[in-house]
């Protein structure tokens, strides 16, 4: 090996050890968006943390709001179909066994979110003349 390509060959290495170095402890670093897990707190699990995870959900599918993932608006009527329906079955299956709270928040976002969901598929209102 000549003496420029062993050159190279430490240049290169020498760059890959300072990466190394600059690396927080533990090893490698977590992908782009991703948290380290000792990092990670969960939030506490519960009945209303649930219910807002699916109807925000439903709001992204709706295209009200942007998607986490990448950023976008996007509407998918047919998902958002599916998350309100889902949370209305909820709705049904755990009558009489939630707090007056949770029953009244579980309401209140199908009320919002079926009314929006009507908004977008209602077919536009023709002008009539009187």
């Amino acid at each position: 090996m000549d003496e420029e390509a062993k050159k190279k060959v430490d240049e290169s290495y020498k760059a890959g050890i300072e990466k190394e170095k600059q690396k927080p402890e533990g090893g490698a670093s977590a992908p782009k968006g991703v948290e380290r897990a000792e990092e990670f707190v969960p939030p506490e699990p519960g009945f209303p943390f649930f219910i807002t995870t699916l109807a925000m959900q439903a709001t992204i599918a709706l295209g009200d709001a942007q998607n986490p993932a990448d950023g976008k608006k996007e509407e998918s009527l047919p998902q958002a179909k599916f998350l309100i329906d889902t949370l209305g079955m909820l709705e049904e299956k755990t009558k009489n066994n939630l707090t007056p709270e949770e029953s009244a928040m579980l309401e209140g976002i199908l009320y919002e979110l079926r009314m929006r969901y009507v908004q977008k598929t209602a077919p536009a209102k023709k002008n009539q003349e009187v």
